[in-house]
């Protein structure tokens, strides 16, 4: 055997041979103490030992000679490597593994038979069904699973295993529309309230887990699911020396993702104080139908001396879809989770395969007659990629449609005007929930689509009470801060100050104005400029008859005049198209823009 040699500064601890011993290829033969970690050191060959040159305990220098064995080659030695312990074999479960096994264990659902019965007697899904159906599967990685309520002081540490696990809250990172996407695109953070804990309130270590992976979004660039369902803050947590809690940095981390990432919210049944207060600074909120969200709930209300009410009768989804609270309203959590990996999809890229829906249907959809209704809804699902279209505040500001949808694979963000409310004029909520949508295209890079047909901004002293100054505003000041490609496509109607809000300001505003042949234009609605700039001449002939045909052939000159090939001649526009062009125009303009 050859000489062993140290291979570094050590101290010996123990020699595991003798003078006179045999020893084979890879016995341990001394083991060295070095900065408190130990090195066996292995016999190279076989061989018999003859001399062990230190004693244990001794210090020993890098290249002392260790010992001299027989049968090794004159003038030969061989410096030792340290080893390590020899690896378990892959099924070896060693008992500080089973402890972290076992410590798992308690957090899973499996663990909780009771509470999880009881959640699904609800109709409802536990958190983690809820993550293991967003996320693909076997993706999700989970921070902080061992976390407990912040209450050691006031129950024993089994209790808390056993009752409080992870806290009340499930977070971390995993892939959503990976098949799309890939790995790289589809990486989203996924946090999750548990409402089987602790009513699914906010404790001290769940907010720190929630900053945690709040941080991570933020430097990573990560979209943000929530589900949001719970009670607000934890009175209980005791082994916090705070005193109101107020100084925690939640709620101001979450809002600064804001045009930062995406960020979905999902609330299911009972959301309220805090956990609503971080679901209102979601980008997009699904709801379910059994939900109701609050900022306080009954006890809350109950504290403030407004009275007593039962959870079900503060914010009911119905109230929460009609006033522009929730965006998108399921039946249940599973169309909830299907609809956030939908949602989530127009935030993560273009897709390279795509179903062109019937471009010919379009040329039937606004009706020949002028006055006649129609559903802009249709036109819409026509333009877009078949089965795309995803609505958002659709109980809410009816006077205009928002949708995300595809178009040849690309996401876009798609506003028109809806003639079936108040003959598609703008009115304050409508102009608000614009406002909003094209912030949000803004601010996640969707071009956006506006199909317009308004006579205008509402107006009257009802209006005017609402606000409408302001929202009409904002309109303008939303589409003067666009960074995104915006087409427009008059459908029917765009008269006066409305119709340039939903140009994004003016006819020369969007990368190309175009209208399709219904297209009619005036600085007002053509019926109310004739009263106003013809009231001379109408007065002037007796009312009756003849009266009404004078002002019906003003309203028809003006109506020849206001044409949309009159408006493209006058370069006010850029080119009448056939509808079922429109596709082609967009993808066009989509591709001219490098999208």
């Amino acid at each position: 055997m050859k000489q062993l040699c140290s291979p570094l500064q050590a101290r010996i601890v123990q020699w595991r041979v003798e003078p006179g011993a045999t020893v084979a290829a890879g016995d341990v033969v001394v083991i060295l103490e070095a900065m408190k970690m130990e090195h066996e050191l292995r016999a190279p060959e076989d061989g018999r030992v003859r001399e062990l040159l230190f004693a244990a305990g001794e210090p020993v220098n890098e290249g002392d000679l260790l010992l001299i064995a027989e049968a090794a080659a004159p003038g030969t030695a061989a410096v030792a490597s340290a080893a390590t312990v020899t690896p378990a074999a892959d099924n070896l479960v060693r008992a500080d593994l089973q402890r972290v096994i076992d410590r798992h264990a308690f957090t899973l659902d499996a663990s909780r038979p009771e509470a999880v019965a009881r959640r699904h007697a609800l109709g409802q899904r536990t958190a983690r069904e809820n993550i293991a159906g967003l996320c693909d599967g076997g993706t999700f990685i989970e921070y902080g699973a061992l976390a407990v309520a912040a209450q050691r002081s006031r129950r024993s540490e089994d209790d808390l295993v056993r009752n409080t696990p992870a806290d009340g809250m499930v977070t971390g990172i995993g892939n959503i529309n990976g098949a799309w996407f890939g790995p790289a695109r589809s990486r989203a953070v996924v946090m999750a309230y548990d409402a089987t804990v602790l009513a699914g309130t906010q404790g001290m270590r769940n907010h720190q887990k929630t900053d945690r992976l709040l941080g991570l979004a933020l430097k990573n660039r990560l979209p943000v699911v929530l589900f949001a369902e719970g009670g607000g803050g934890r009175p209980g947590d005791t082994d916090m020396p705070i005193v109101a809690g107020l100084h925690v940095p939640t709620f101001a981390g979450f809002a600064r993702l804001n045009g930062e990432v995406p960020v979905v919210g999902i609330a299911g049944g009972r959301c309220f104080a805090g956990n609503a207060a971080l679901l209102g600074c979601s980008d997009v909120i699904i709801a379910t139908r059994n939900s109701n969200i609050g900022m306080g709930g009954p006890a809350m209300v109950e504290g403030g001396g407004l009275g007593v009410f039962r959870p079900e009768e503060i914010g009911p989804s119905e109230v929460q879809h009609a006033n522009g609270v929730i965006d998108v309203l399921v039946e249940d959590e599973a169309a909830a989770v299907a609809a956030a990996r939908h949602c989530l999809s127009f935030f993560q890229g273009a897709i390279d395969t795509f179903q062109a829906p019937d471009s010919p249907a379009l040329r039937g959809l606004v009706p020949e007659n002028r006055l006649r209704v129609y559903d802009t809804r249709a036109v819409m699902a026509g333009l877009a990629d078949t089965g795309t279209l995803f609505g958002l505040r659709t109980g809410y500001g009816q006077g205009i449609h928002t949708a995300l949808a595809r178009i040849e694979g690309r996401p876009v963000g798609i506003m028109a005007s809806n003639p079936q409310h108040l003959g598609g004029a703008i009115d304050p909520d409508a102009a608000e929930k614009a406002t909003r949508f094209m912030r949000l295209c803004n601010m996640h890079g969707l071009p956006l689509v506006s199909l317009v047909d308004t006579p205008g901004f509402m107006v009257g002293p009802e209006t005017e009470q609402r606000g409408q100054v302001r929202h009409a505003g904002g309109m303008f000041v939303a589409a003067a801060q666009l960074r995104v490609p915006f087409f427009s496509v008059v459908l029917r109607k765009g008269y006066g100050l409305g119709a340039m809000a939903m140009a994004a300001g003016g006819f020369h505003a969007p990368d190309f104005t175009v209208a399709w042949p219904t297209g009619e234009f005036g600085a007002m609605g053509l019926e109310g400029a004739v009263k106003l700039g013809f009231r001379k001449e109408l007065e002037a002939v007796p009312a009756g008859p003849e009266r009404d045909a004078l002002y019906q052939r003003l309203v028809a000159q003006q109506y020849e005049r206001g044409q949309a090939m009159n408006m493209a001649a006058t370069l006010e526009i850029d080119a009448v198209i056939d509808p079922a062009q429109t596709r082609a125009w967009l993808a066009g303009g989509l591709a001219a823009a490098g999208r």
